[in-house]
């Protein structure tokens, strides 16, 4: 199965940038003037609201246009071949095409691993003859393969099983290149997610994802139904704009708060020395068994920096109905509310993920006053309501999707591209409405610390593909 090939394209990014200015200063302007105006003078607190989330905006935009990926020297990158790489794929009811691409891809890596560890993990599929083939390619090609299985469900419990199978086998290991079991890797990505460690103060490294399944989604029967493709493409457009946008400004400063479990590379000293903790994580006395790449990235911040390699690219399988979607958020945005107490106590002042994500709780709570004023006070307490209020979602979602434009992949024309990148508001207000509610639901509901998806197949490639 081919992967997909994914490069950067510099042009795209500057101009997006004048024009993301552009578009935020004219919201600022129109919108201060407009609510003073409209409430006769009573709109001020509520202006002086909109300024401040305009400026902690104006401050985001300006960190993620000066993230860069990071290049090396012919010194650094002779240090960075010496790495020894260990590559754990936990797998548990994933689609055979898309297991069997991700584990192509990783054996097709320009930089190939000194060892990849796959672990089953109480499988209602059997792999065997994938194994099989798998066995072989990696045969041919050099590369150690350990294969385990564990009748004990939970991606952190078969990672642990990974590195304690790779120890036994005599591998020892400098760099954890994590990645999910759909994962299809461009052929760069782990030879592109190695290169910040040229840096010694850098600990992990989120990589760059976006959506494998931009067309043929079918249903359990196997019916095409084009609003699933249309549903992964909105999907990918957020997702993808989310990493540029949010990861890139925190990434600038070495920030990053959460990296992406499809691809991320760790310092082996950074899983190694917290294993026992990773594993065995609890909250309110129940054991956590999401939010594993956050976790991860906790630790790395407390050993130093975090940051986003923009070159280094992976695609996964994007939700294709609203129940798979609605669980995905819901699990990340739990994750993400138990996070906050784990960041808040652990994380390092001299760090800018600690004020980082005390900006990112700032915001929430600004966009949560306008969302209120908007579609709540103003239309059904004032009476006001006039299309101009839908400008504001519409202008920020524009803005910031210019940022999906800024590269290119092989399995998609420009056209297309554009036609993803015209839904922006679309996504942008499915965002900024319903994706709210379900993320007050999951903050109410954080106790429920289970996976919540895998008890089965859900999605897979189609064998096109």
């Amino acid at each position: 199965m081919k992967s997909i090939r994914v490069r950067r394209t510099r042009t795209r990014i500057l101009v997006g940038a004048a024009l993301s200015v552009a578009a935020l200063s004219i919201w600022l302007v129109r919108h201060i003037y407009s609510s003073i105006n409209t409430w006769q003078g009573r709109g001020q607190h509520f202006a002086t609201v909109y300024a401040l989330a305009f400026l902690l905006l104006m401050w985001q935009c300006v960190l993620y246009f000066c993230e860069r990926p990071r290049k090396v020297t012919p010194e650094q990158q002779g240090r960075l071949d010496e790495l020894r790489v260990t590559v754990p794929v936990p797998v548990r009811n994933e689609g055979p095409n898309a297991f069997k691409a991700c584990l192509a891809s990783i054996a097709d890596q320009a930089r190939l691993p000194q060892c990849i560890v796959v672990v089953e993990n109480d499988n209602s599929v059997d792999y065997a003859a994938v194994r099989s083939w798998f066995a072989g390619v990696c045969g041919e090609r050099g590369i150690p393969l350990i294969w385990e299985s564990t009748p004990v469900p939970g991606k952190r419990h078969a990672q642990g099983l990974a590195l304690a199978a790779a120890r036994r086998a005599g591998i020892s290991s400098d760099v954890y290149v994590t990645v999910d079991s759909d994962a299809n890797l461009d052929r760069q990505a782990i030879d592109e997610i190695l290169k910040p460690f040229a840096d010694r103060e850098i600990q992990s490294v989120a990589g760059i994802v976006l959506a494998s399944n931009l067309r043929g989604n079918v249903n359990s029967k196997g019916q095409r139904r084009r609003w699933r493709d249309a549903l992964v493409r909105l999907t990918d457009l957020w997702f993808v704009v989310g990493q540029l946008v949010d990861r890139s400004a925190q990434s600038a400063l070495g920030g990053v708060l959460v990296n992406s479990g499809v691809l991320a590379a760790y310092r082996a000293h950074v899983v190694d020395d917290n294993l026992d903790g990773y594993l065995n994580e609890t909250f309110l006395g129940r054991k956590v068994e999401f939010s594993d790449d956050s976790m991860l990235t906790i630790y790395a911040l407390q050993h130093g920096k975090a940051v986003q390699q923009p070159t280094a690219f992976a695609t996964t399988l994007m939700p294709d109905n609203f129940s798979q979607l609605f669980r995905m958020y819901t699990r990340w945005m739990r994750g993400a509310f138990i996070r906050t107490f784990w960041r808040f106590r652990y994380l390092r002042l001299d760090n800018y993920a600690y004020w980082g994500h005390l900006i990112g709780w700032i915001q929430m709570a600004l966009s949560t006053v306008i969302f209120i004023a908007l579609f709540l006070y103003l239309p059904f307490v004032r009476g006001i309501w006039t299309w101009e209020l839908l400008l504001i979602p519409v202008l920020v979602g524009y803005g910031q999707a210019l940022r999906y434009l800024g590269f290119r992949r092989s399995d998609e024309s420009f056209g297309a591209q554009l036609l993803t990148f015209a839904a922006a508001p679309v996504a942008q207000i499915f965002a900024f409405t319903v994706f709210r509610v379900v993320r007050w639901y999951a903050m109410a509901t954080c106790y429920r610390t289970g996976w919540g998806t895998r008890q089965k197949v859900e999605l897979d490639l189609v064998s096109s593909n």
